[in-house]
């Protein structure tokens, strides 16, 4: 297999999906990580391609990362998307959700990161996008132990690009605002989702503006909402 592999979280729908069907019209290997079998098997099936693989995971286990990534070859790209929120006035916040929010959007994000960068130094090449959102730069009402998880990842993501500076690896934080998608199912009305972004818009922005290009490094990318 000489094309070049993506493998991407949280692939059964939203900026995960939309991600998916443009590496695979680059020509990609794609390979689909989620929680829901049925939801990446349709995201499968709208690629126009049998180029893919499917990977049924829940990033929060470390257990699970480990055995899933021990059975797929080099990983060119890695797409850490898989995420999760819970918006409450912070008393409110369950210990499940909390415990949620930590493990899949935080540790779930260097459970997998951890499990490519051994073949990426190797071959002193590789990609890493971390998918953060804006709630990774500011705190947000409602959102404080979201923003904690992001704030998390964007900590991870910048002290990941000092670490691999001299490696050939590029290492890149996404913040975008908020997105059309079903992560807002019963939180936000769908007649209050007008401001939201498309999530095909997002995808074809990070695509165009993480390809690599000679004496360019692009190490965070904020798209916001008018």
């Amino acid at each position: 297999m000489n094309k070049k592999h993506v493998v991407i979280t949280g692939a059964g729908s939203g900026l995960g999906a939309s991600l998916a069907h443009l590496y695979a019209d680059k020509g990609y290997h794609v390979t689909l990580m989620g929680r829901n079998s049925d939801k990446l098997q349709k995201v499968a099936a709208s690629l126009g391609t049998s180029d893919y693989s499917i990977h049924v995971l829940d990033v929060s286990s470390y257990t699970a990362v480990t055995t899933v990534f021990r059975d797929i070859r080099s990983v060119d790209l890695l797409i850490n998307n898989a995420g999760v929120g819970y918006f409450e006035l912070a008393e409110a916040l369950s210990v499940e959700q909390v415990d949620a929010m930590i493990d899949i959007n935080l540790k779930g994000t260097i459970f997998c990161t951890q499990q490519v960068l051994p073949a990426m130094k190797a071959a002193g090449a590789g990609q890493i996008i971390n998918i953060v959102s804006t709630a990774g730069l500011e705190g947000k009402v409602t959102e404080s132990v979201y923003c904690a998880s992001k704030f998390g990842v964007k900590g991870f993501t910048e002290s990941l690009q000092k670490e691999l500076a001299e490696t050939g690896i590029r290492v890149s934080g996404i913040y975008m605002g908020g997105m059309a998608t079903p992560f807002w199912d019963g939180v936000i009305d769908e007649d209050n989702m007008g401001g939201m972004m498309a999530a095909d818009d997002v995808a074809e922005i990070i695509v165009n503006s993480m390809e690599e290009r000679r004496n360019i490094n692009v190490s965070e990318l904020v798209i916001r909402n008018h």
